[in-house]
């Protein structure tokens, strides 16, 4: 089972910066993925960014050139490097892990964005 440590949230002005962590733990294996949801008020939860196989990188639309996702050498830390934040992107932000035996989430961390 895989254990999930996400930090980094927290209140922030429009236009401003944040940096997310999500740590992986437990028994990991090879061929897994890692990736950065959110979900808003009333909404459904969202893809943001994602590894996808061999190290491509994919994102929403609505973060593209805002929002990067990184990951550490050992490969079971990503970050969520988010620039230039708008209102709308308040949500709380999940970490997803994913391998053969399912996915496993983060316990979420809350990114308000607001003057």
């Amino acid at each position: 089972q895989v254990q999930l440590v996400e930090s980094g949230g927290g209140l922030v002005q429009p236009g401003g910066s944040l940096r997310l962590s999500c740590a992986a733990s437990g028994r990991i294996f090879s061929g897994y993925a890692m990736a950065w949801y959110r979900q808003a008020p009333g909404k459904r939860r969202e893809l943001v960014a994602a590894f996808a196989g061999g190290g491509i990188t994919n994102y929403a639309d609505s973060v593209k050139g805002r929002f990067t996702i990184s990951r550490d050498n050992a490969k079971t830390t990503v970050y969520l490097q988010m620039n230039s934040l708008k209102p709308e992107d308040t949500a709380v932000y999940y970490c997803k892990f994913s391998d053969y035996r399912g996915d496993s989430w983060g316990q979420g961390t809350q990114v308000t964005v607001s003057s």
